[in-house]
């Protein structure tokens, strides 16, 4: 990126990275309206991220769209005098995320099987044996490996908590129930495949029962 990480050159780069983003899952039927946020790790020391911005619709994000956070989710100056964006209360949990596994993006999107999945296993989603897990880092074969599912709650303190104790290092997400799913990787594109690749491991246990 140009100018300098926290430049208003790399925070159009980002938010144009997360509106394009955006614009997939929405068109997928996973970020319907206004649901959903999507950020990327800008720095990690101090720890910023560029973060969708709250109350827009996921589907027409535009590069401006985006706003700055630190570890707290209290949003920060890119220099310049252009008013920022209100971020999500849940830019919070992306901080968390980003802290707990070194992530360099995260998803969160409100997908029906990832809320029918968590309210079918509230104890959590095993998997083994499935050619699809790879996609997350997982062996084909051999391995099961569970999708933890936390209960939801109104405050993101607690609500990383209960991230944080339920986090397994092997898989790259968590579900929330009656809410939505979490998903992460070291970048924008490795998040959206983790993403994708979830929502199909969830897709297939629903259909198998």
């Amino acid at each position: 990126m140009t100018g300098g990480i926290h430049s208003p050159e790399s925070l159009h780069q980002a938010g144009a990275t997360l509106a394009a983003e955006a614009a997939r899952f929405a068109a997928l039927g996973w970020m319907r309206g206004t649901s959903g946020n999507l950020s990327v790790v800008l720095s990690r020391d101090p720890l910023r991220l560029a973060v969708t911005a709250s109350g827009l619709d996921k589907g027409s994000l535009t590069a401006a769209d985006v706003v700055v956070v630190d570890a707290s989710c209290e949003p920060v100056p890119v220099g310049d005098d252009t008013p920022m964006p209100r971020p999500s209360a849940e830019a919070a949990l992306h901080a968390r995320i980003a802290q707990l596994t070194g992530a360099g993006a995260v998803v969160h999107v409100h997908t029906v099987a990832a809320v029918l999945a968590a309210r079918r296993w509230p104890g959590g989603i095993e998997l083994r044996d499935l050619e699809m897990l790879k996609a997350i880092g997982q062996p084909g074969e051999g391995v099961t490996v569970r999708l933890p599912v936390i209960p939801n709650s109104q405050d993101m303190r607690e609500l990383g908590d209960r991230l944080e104790k339920a986090h397994d290092p092997r898989v790259p997400t968590a579900l929330l129930a009656g809410h939505g799913l979490y998903v992460w990787g070291a970048d924008t594109l490795q998040a959206r495949h983790h993403t994708e690749a979830v929502q199909w491991l969830l897709e297939l246990s629903l259909a198998a029962g």
